[in-house]
C-alpha cells in the first residue's frame, strides 16, 4: 500500500468489526472466519514492516454470535502467531 510508505505511522489502529461475516444478518460482504484471520495477517504484516509491529486492535460489531466468536478466534490466532 503506497500511502503507508508516505505516512510512516507510529502504530496501526485496527477497528476489528465482524459484521461482514457471511452469517451476519447485517453484512453483505460474505467473509468467512478464515478470511478475517487472513486480513489480520495482512494488517499485521503492514505493522511489522512500517511501525515495528505496533498494532492496536479494538473489538467492534458482529451480530451473529457464533460467527463473531469464530471470527474473533481467527483474528486472535493470527495476532498470537506473530
Amino acid at each position: 500500500i503506497p500511502a503507508i510508505d508516505q505516512f510512516q505511522p507510529d502504530f496501526i489502529l485496527l477497528s476489528a468489526g465482524f459484521d461482514a461475516h457471511r452469517s451476519d444478518p447485517l453484512g453483505q460482504i460474505l467473509l468467512s472466519a478464515e478470511g478475517y484471520g487472513k486480513l489480520t495477517e495482512l494488517v499485521l504484516q503492514l505493522a511489522i514492516r512500517h511501525c515495528e509491529g505496533r498494532l492496536v486492535s479494538l473489538l467492534e460489531g458482529g451480530y451473529d454470535l457464533e460467527a463473531t466468536a469464530d471470527s474473533v478466534a481467527a483474528h486472535l490466532s493470527a495476532l498470537l502467531a506473530a
